[in-house]
């Protein structure tokens, strides 16, 4: 005889089902034809509306809960083909709460007891773990939004600062950007290099040039002595149409001597560049090129903030930054004119010769000025950039020197050109 005659069948559902009846899920077990046979007291808990459901074809059950017809299909296709089923997500509407549950379910089989055979599932409640699930990917979606607001601000706050980068000196702006305030919100004495510089006879060049034309030759004229002042250390206090001032000494010093050194440097190398340069503007219709003149005194000055509450200029203000623009009011064509003061200096490593003896607004007596010739070190001179070649065949000038790799890259783009046209004359040859 099997032994399951001898087992009273209630009592051994109720006792395989034991482990389930205390579970903090809705447990169920039902035959293999899916009539429910067993539930537990979460599954009353979880669905009070079904009441008793004993005896109730599942599939039906599900029904009753609102499970979308396509979840039903799935439960009875999957538990059939693979013998258990997940459906990890199911919305149920109960007490007029809308929760979300994961069923679980497998076919049990028993080759002792046949009234085992059936099916064994359960109802998870994922309502909180939901919930926190959407908290955490809402938090994740704001995340990834700000981020996007702040790389956006931060690109419009970079856009903001290129574009203010290009009406400071380089000095002045990082000083603005890494919070160095005392170095450019305070006022102080000090003993700067100052240098000034216009174009002769530019009022006459800006009569008879186009806008445009004398737009672009100004631009690029400024802009490579901007470049030298920058490499030189200068400070680039401002641009007055065609005249440049420059000053050494704040808010950086090496040195009152160094500076006034770069300070001439500066004019050496911006007056060798124009030179290179006056072919190119020849060929823009300014007759003779550019000439300028430059004017280099040293001496206290107070440096700071100046202005309104609505604009400030960090500038230089003293007798040296008259005296300079005096200077380079009474150069010669293409030549530097430096104070008594800068000459001690500098005499000692750059040849000077005197001008003449002038008496400036507020001095007493007659002061001598000096004419820069150049360094005395051959090895000094040499060091010099030069943005220019003239050889047997060649000839070279960079006009624009803001971008070095550009120019190099433009050079190569010819030289493959003509490296084409030799390979065609070649070809055509044989």
């Amino acid at each position: 005889m099997e032994i399951e005659n001898f087992i009273k069948k209630d009592s051994l559902i109720d006792l395989s089902f034991f482990n389930f009846s205390n579970a903090v899920t809705a447990a169920y077990f039902a035959s293999g034809d899916l009539e429910v046979l067993r539930t537990n007291k979460n599954f009353h808990k979880f669905f009070p509306l079904l009441k008793d459901v004993r005896n109730a074809y599942f599939p039906n059950i599900l029904e009753q809960l609102g499970v979308p017809g396509s979840q039903i299909d799935h439960f009875q296709k999957n538990l059939k083909d693979n013998g258990f089923v997940i459906i990890p997500r199911i919305e149920i509407t109960t007490n007029g709460e809308d929760k979300i549950f994961s069923l679980l379910s497998a076919i049990t089989s028993s080759k002792d007891f046949s009234f085992l055979n059936g099916v064994q599932g359960q109802f998870v409640d994922r309502t909180i773990e939901s919930k926190l699930r959407a908290e955490k990917e809402q938090l994740l979606d704001q995340k990834l939004k700000d981020q996007e607001i702040i790389e956006e601000k931060s690109e419009k706050l970079e856009n903001i600062a290129n574009r203010l980068a290009k009406y400071l000196s380089p000095q002045v702006y990082k000083s603005i950007f890494t919070n160095e305030e005392t170095s450019t919100t305070e006022h102080s004495r000090k003993n700067l290099t100052v240098f000034f510089s216009d174009i002769e006879r530019f009022t006459d060049l800006s009569d008879t040039l186009e806008p445009e034309k004398l737009a672009r030759i100004i631009n690029n004229y400024l802009s490579e002595m901007t470049t030298i002042a920058i490499e030189c250390g200068g400070t680039i206090d401002k641009f007055i149409g065609d005249a440049v001032m420059v000053f050494f000494g704040d808010p950086e010093s090496i040195g009152e001597e160094e500076d006034a050194l770069n300070c001439v440097e500066m004019a050496l190398r911006m007056k060798a560049r124009v030179t290179e340069l006056r072919q190119h503007w020849i060929k823009m219709g300014v007759k003779n090129g550019l000439n300028v003149r430059m004017g280099i005194a040293t001496g206290f000055c107070t440096v700071g903030n100046f202005g309104s509450n609505q604009r400030l200029d960090y500038t230089a203000l003293g007798s040296p930054v008259n005296l300079s623009a005096r200077l380079q009011g009474l150069a010669p064509t293409n030549e530097i004119l430096i104070s008594d003061a800068t000459n001690s200096l500098i005499n000692q490593k750059v040849k000077t010769n005197h001008f003449k003896d002038i008496t400036p607004k507020g001095f007493a007596r007659p002061v001598p000025i000096f004419k820069v010739n150049d360094f005395i070190s051959k090895s000094h001179k040499d060091n010099r950039h030069k943005f220019s070649h003239k050889g047997d065949r060649v000839e070279v000038n960079i006009i624009d020197t803001s971008d070095i790799k550009a120019a190099i890259e433009e050079l190569k783009a010819v030289e493959e050109q003509f490296n084409k046209i030799l390979y065609k004359e070649y070809k055509t040859k044989e």
